[in-house]
């Protein structure tokens, strides 16, 4: 498994999100699960104190205990727990930190996240907390999530005006079917070019929701019954977002390429039938997820082991130049 950096941290290009954990499945299984992702040389793994209604830091720290080192454990605070928790003012910083590292049974977690922006927290207050606990020992790296380019920016100056640490990673949404980080900031759509920005301010990326809940896991087809069990079946929301017409398009579109029926190597328009692709839809998935920079970790869900294996073989295939091209031709 190849690694890549967020701040001083190697982390194994693909990670287990750990939101599953005390939610869909319970402690003997995230064990087995957690088992699975270091016998494939998972290193990253990532959870939040609002997972599983907490369970999920729980059942995460029983699983790797005895086995902390080598292991890279990232977690985020934020979002309401209750309404005694939530938020990132610098009191409940501390507090939700403290109280993480107890549930994961770890004196220092490598890698904490801010799960969203606080809108009545400056920045600057968030981060002094943060400074705080860094130098304390409890914290090796920060990183913030479903952050905008112009919040990305203000965070980034408060850091440098007041000489604390500052985020080294952000963690958003994209996927082949969520693009919007990709796209060139608009004051319409907030959080579009988190990408650039990200190059902008030497952070790296680390996309949530890489399978799109599963839609481009290879699993679902059109008009069949979803699989029971899987995630998309058990959210209409997800149904909602994902399940649309145009979005079902995109993934034949990429599965009739993948089968050589698509557009061929010369770019279209030759006469011999294009060679079927030796990769999945979902090798695909983490494939083009990590041919973006400054991408330095796919991290996906998983219930059962061999969710996990397969995630973990979709690091064995990178995409070549021309195949980039094609399916970046594809998407648009």
């Amino acid at each position: 498994m190849q690694t890549r950096r967020i701040g001083n941290l190697d982390v194994s290009v693909i990670g287990l999100g750990c939101n599953n954990f005390g939610m869909r499945i319970d402690a003997a299984q995230t064990k087995l699960v957690v088992d699975a992702a270091l016998g494939a040389g998972i290193n990253f793994f990532d959870t939040a104190d609002i997972y599983g209604g907490t369970n999920s830091e729980r059942f995460l720290g029983e699983a790797i205990k005895g086995r902390r080192d080598g292991i890279i454990l990232a977690t985020k605070f934020g979002m309401e727990i209750d309404p005694q928790h939530r938020g990132a003012d610098p009191a409940y910083v501390a507090k939700a930190c403290n109280a993480s590292l107890q549930r994961l049974g770890t004196d220092y977690i490598d890698l904490y996240w801010l799960h969203q922006p606080d809108p009545l927290t400056p920045i600057a207050d968030t981060l002094g907390a943060l400074n705080e606990l860094v130098q304390a020992g409890k914290v090796r790296q920060i990183g913030c999530s479903n952050f905008s380019p112009a919040q990305l920016r203000e965070a980034e100056a408060e850091a440098q005006r007041l000489g604390t640490v500052h985020f080294t990673a952000l963690q958003n949404e994209l996927s082949l079917i969520q693009r919007e980080a990709l796209l060139p900031q608009d004051s319409e759509h907030p959080r579009q070019g988190t990408l650039d920005a990200c190059r902008a301010l030497k952070m790296a990326f680390v996309p949530y929701f890489p399978l799109a809940s599963g839609l481009l896991s290879g699993k679902y087809r059109r008009d069949a019954p979803l699989p029971e069990g899987s995630r998309i079946a058990a959210s209409e929301r997800a149904q909602a977002r994902y399940l649309s017409d145009a979005n079902w398009k995109l993934v034949e579109r990429l599965q009739g390429w993948l089968a050589g029926s698509g557009e061929s190597s010369a770019g279209g328009g030759s006469e011999a039938a294009p060679a079927a692709k030796d990769l999945s839809l979902l090798e695909l998935a983490f494939a083009w997820l990590l041919a973006q920079n400054p991408v330095a970790s796919v991290i996906a869900g998983a219930t059962s082991p061999a969710q996990v294996q397969a995630n973990a073989a979709a690091a064995r295939r990178e995409l070549s130049a021309e195949e980039l091209a094609q399916v970046n031709r594809l998407l648009s």
